[in-house]
């Protein structure tokens, strides 16, 4: 076996070991996000409108404004009130 096939198996291993890894870290990472948006619930707070809260947090200011207009003017079509 040649030097370069030995590189090329240790580079191929050790991106799989770390994605393997990683992927683990996201398994108890995801399991503590469950775990914050229980505790939020048993005091009494909606989990999906703080999901909805931190979605928009993500959004740039403008893409806010956009998806609020669409969906007032989506809503106005069906003859809904929102609020």
């Amino acid at each position: 076996m040649s030097e370069d096939t030995n590189v090329a198996k240790e580079k191929i291993a050790s991106v799989i070991d770390r994605v393997e890894n990683l992927q683990i870290d996201r398994e108890v990472i995801n399991e503590d996000i469950r775990q914050v948006f229980k505790e939020a619930k048993d005091v009494g707070l909606d989990p999906t409108i703080l999901r909805k809260l931190i979605a928009l947090r993500k959004m740039d200011a403008d893409d806010r404004r956009e998806q609020a207009a669409l969906l007032e003017s989506y809503a106005a079509a069906l003859q809904m009130d929102l609020f």
